[in-house]
């Protein structure tokens, strides 16, 4: 049997080198699934539909000139949809000791004897079923295996282009080397684009993308060069010149003990009203009342956080979401200081929405994804030196991911919550994961334990947050709320 062999490109290297001590790069996820259901379906799944991804039929296998995807000829599925029972100590609950587990399970790495994924499955688990899954970050991003995970589902498809890309000769529908010519154009002197940096669903940025690697398309956009070689030049300086954000109890070197927590879905169309009424978008409200929650937080440990802000590094996806199932990473970070010291809930937004708005146009998710593709040509202590000029400036990462509108059904039974926690690099201790999900709104918190050993603490406050956001929204008169909206509180 012949054994496949692709060059793994730079930017899915860099994120292969990223594990460390204190943090391991794997993105870490639930489904809570009601009624029970069988592990056998679960398997039978996963091989019919998920195992069509070559890449889930992969080890990663150092090399003298880089890594490569090799088929793991000991693939065995037993391996990686793992059966567990879920231990609980005398009066635990049951997502108490789940929460525990999956703790456990993040701070240990995946066998890179083997593919680097694996589900860990809890037949029984609060009167339903419960799957944790493990994936490394150089297998894909969050939009890539999202798209994986939604074919595994009743309803779900494998893409057909994945399909007619294997019939072809292709492997998971994309060329090894494609991703590096991308890399290689983004390394280039970058013309006037303009990148609209906070369109989650990429399709503005993927554009841009497409206008990097094909030139000639781009000069129809000419008369941007001017605007966008400031807006670059301004761009280079931010990242080059970031400033050290507040010292807290959350930054430092961790012990690489991993605590999560996630609470009960907010209900998405009140978000949406309070948005609305305020003139500021979903993701706003969110972060705001993310940052009011970490403030309360501190300040009940009795740290001073008058004019506080953390830095947070914000996922923004570079690849239209037609393209999501040919995993590999794609995207790009913006830094973002969470105004954690504002303790007025509109006037904390109003710093939020006036700060994401600034990022609007900018180049720096390109900018990342160039540097990303940059260290994956280093040698691993140059790597490391050039991540530490951004991660040594963060306190966390925050992402905020679309989810389906609808409840996903797996076997019949269906998925209840649908709960992920993005990871971290370097020392960064903190990582804040919001997903919407059948007309609700999941967050999940993941934090080291020796930085922040209670999440919950944290977390079950964002929704507190977002109610006194909503009382005084309601409380506003109507001929109050322009005055009260994010854009005239940041004049």
């Amino acid at each position: 049997m012949n054994t496949a062999h692709h060059p793994m490109t730079r930017v899915d290297t860099a994120w292969r080198r990223m594990d460390t001590d204190v943090n391991l790069m794997m993105i870490v996820g639930v489904w809570l699934i009601e009624p029970r259901l069988p592990i056998a379906t679960m398997r039978e799944r996963v091989r019919t539909r998920m195992l069509r991804f070559e890449r889930f039929r992969q080890k990663v296998v150092l090399g003298t000139f880089g890594a490569e995807w090799v088929d793991d000829e000991d693939f065995d599925i037993h391996r990686h949809v793992i059966a567990e029972k879920l231990h609980r100590r005398p009066g635990q609950s049951a997502r108490g000791a789940l929460q525990q587990r999956m703790g456990e399970l993040a701070s240990t790495p995946l066998d890179p004897a083997h593919p680097l994924w694996s589900f860990h499955y809890f037949e029984d688990c609060d009167g339903g079923s419960a799957s944790v899954c493990r994936i490394h970050h150089c297998i894909g991003d969050g939009v890539a295996l999202n798209s994986v995970m939604m074919a595994i589902c009743d309803d779900g498809e494998v893409p057909a282009e994945l399909d007619r890309a294997a019939g072809h000769g292709g492997h998971d529908g994309r060329d090894g080397h494609r991703g590096d010519r991308v890399a290689d154009e983004l390394l280039k002197p970058l013309t006037g684009l303009a990148v609209k940096a906070i369109d989650l669903t990429g399709d503005a940025v993927a554009k841009s993308l497409h206008w990097l690697v094909h030139p000639g398309e781009a000069l129809a956009a000419a008369r941007d060069v001017a605007a966008g070689g400031m807006q670059l030049a301004n761009d280079v300086a931010a990242l080059a010149l970031l400033p050290d954000d507040a010292k807290t109890s959350l930054k430092g070197h961790g012990s690489g003990r991993k605590v999560v927590a996630w609470c009960e879905p907010l209900p998405l169309d009140p978000v949406k009203s309070v948005g609305k009424a305020l003139g500021a978008s979903i993701n706003d409200v969110l972060l705001s009342c993310v940052a009011g929650a970490i403030g309360r937080y501190l300040r009940e440990r009795g740290e001073d956080t008058t004019g506080c802000d953390i830095r947070a590094m914000v996922p923004v996806n570079l690849r239209p979401l037609s393209e999501a199932w040919q995993l590999g990473n794609r995207f790009g970070l913006v830094p973002l200081l969470v105004p954690v010291g504002i303790e007025n809930p509109i006037e904390r937004l109003g710093a939020v929405h006036a700060r994401m708005s600034a990022l609007k146009g900018s180049y720096q998710p390109v900018l990342a994804y160039g540097l990303l593709a940059l260290s994956g040509l280093l040698i691993e202590p140059g790597q490391k030196a050039l991540s530490s000029l951004f991660l040594d400036k963060t306190t966390a990462v925050m992402t905020n991911v679309p989810g389906p509108a609808l409840p996903l059904r797996l076997g019949g039974s269906a998925v209840r919550q649908s709960i992920f926690w993005v990871p971290a690099s370097g020392d960064v201790g903190m990582g804040v994961s919001i997903i919407s999900y059948a007309g609700g709104v999941q967050f999940g918190l993941i934090t080291d334990r020796q930085l922040c050993p209670h999440p919950e603490r944290i977390i079950d406050r964002f929704g507190e947050e977002f109610e006194k956001l909503l009382l005084l929204t309601m409380m506003l008169p109507w001929d109050g709320l322009a005055a009260a909206t994010p854009g005239h509180a940041a004049r």
